[in-house]
């Protein structure tokens, strides 16, 4: 309920409109509910009382009409607004969009900017007012990428990939989570979305390469390792095609390996439990 992006805000619009759209029969409802409570009273003479009453056209094309034309509206709205937020569909702006690979890991975000060869775990930098487009997969269990105030929630799914576009229309930290439990981690698996200005972020751009680790094949299997709680970290040089690697190290994967991931998050799941 606090957008600050071009999709937030219109899911926010969307969800206004269906609770106001709503309430045109819930308000009417309730208030008829009390009002023939009220009027059939045992002590109300007024009343009439017409056991032999069996129909009414006027009353069955209120019952039926008014609730048909509210199923029809909020089914354009819906059907029209789902269009219009595909995650897929790009953002209309005139600037270039700042392309992002994510990587859902056991238990931290990996984000890759394949433009300018670096890293970051569980933190995305981004230019205000610049659209993101965002290529998501997930190199273990399903997961899910979800930042609340900026992008609507997505799912991360091994050997494919999805996409999501997202835009922060001012300065700010934001909160990103991840909305799919994925094991004894999942409650540390958080990270942040810091939208600053361009010459902030062609800064930081540069602190990292010069900074940063590299992050290479031996780097990205220690990375990989499950590990709760991770702090935010940046890689100053990332291996060509990374992201790409690890879809296609998921996607011909043993059944064996995919059986022992499953394991693990149903073993994680009955920890839980119990």
């Amino acid at each position: 309920m606090d957008p600050h992006g071009p999709t937030t805000a219109a899911e926010r619009q969307i969800l206004l409109n269906s609770v106001v759209i709503m309430l045109c029969i819930i308000v009417p409802v309730i208030a008829a509910t009390l009002l023939v409570a009220w009027w059939y009273r045992e002590g109300n003479r007024q009343a009439c009382y017409r056991p032999e009453w069996t129909y009414s056209g006027k009353v069955e094309i209120v019952i039926w009409g008014i609730p048909a034309m509210v199923i029809m509206l909020l089914g354009g709205i819906a059907w029209i607004g789902s269009h219009e937020l595909d995650p897929a569909r790009a953002l209309d702006s005139r600037k270039t969009p700042l392309n992002v690979e994510v990587v859902a890991l056991d238990w931290k975000w990996l984000f890759i900017y394949p433009d300018q060869g670096l890293a970051s775990v569980n933190r995305l930098v981004v230019p205000v007012g610049r659209p993101v487009s965002l290529k998501i997969t997930s190199a273990t269990v399903m997961n899910s990428f979800f930042v609340p105030q900026l992008a609507g929630q997505i799912y991360a799914m091994s050997g494919m990939t999805t996409r999501l576009h997202m835009l922060a229309n001012r300065q700010g930290q934001f909160q990103g989570l991840s909305a799919q439990f994925s094991g004894d981690g999942f409650s540390g698996m958080r990270f942040n979305v810091d939208a600053v200005e361009t010459a902030e972020f062609d800064g930081w751009i540069s602190s990292v390469r010069q900074g940063g680790r590299a992050l290479d094949a031996a780097g990205y299997a220690e990375l990989a390792r499950p590990s709760p709680n991770v702090q935010p970290v940046t890689f100053g040089n990332v291996a060509s095609g990374l992201f790409d690697n690890i879809i296609h190290t998921t996607t011909t994967m043993t059944q064996e390996d995919a059986a022992l991931g499953i394991c693990r998050g149903v073993s994680s799941i009955s920890n839980e439990r119990l």
